[in-house]
This record gives structure tokens, sequence and C-alpha cells, in this order.
């Protein structure tokens, strides 16, 4: 894994607000594939408090600084 290449997933910590509500992501890291091909390795700079983990593919046009998905839905 190198931090200097693109992330394969990105990590996010996804809070449910409630009915009629939009959920909260929070992107709190990343996932790179190993060398051998089997398994990732996380990055984490956070651990979610109810221990929601999502894992997304990055959208083509998402930058490192955005945090969230547009869509805002998982």
């Amino acid at each position: 894994m190198s931090t200097n290449n693109k992330p394969t997933l990105y990590a996010y910590t996804v809070k449910n607000r409630g009915r009629g509500q939009k959920a909260i992501w929070t992107r709190i890291g990343a996932a790179w594939p190993h060398s051998t091909g089997k398994g990732f390795s996380i990055e984490l700079e956070a651990v979610p408090v109810d221990g929601r983990l999502v894992l997304v593919e990055p959208k083509p046009d998402e930058s490192a600084e955005e945090g969230q998905p547009e869509d805002g839905t998982m």
C-alpha cells in the first residue's frame, strides 16, 4: 500500500438521524488492496461510535477533500 496512490475504497461512518432526515456521512479513512490481491489495508482517522463502518468506491470526480458521497445514500 502506498499513501500516494488513490484508495480503492473510502471508509465512512454513517449516522441515521431519524425518519425523513438525511443520514450524516463522515469520511474517516480509506482502503487499499494488498499487493497479493487478497484483502485490504484500511487506514482510519477515527473510529465509529456506533460501530457502523461503510466502505464505498470513490466516484471518478471525488477528491480527497470531499466529505460525503453526492447522493448521501447507502
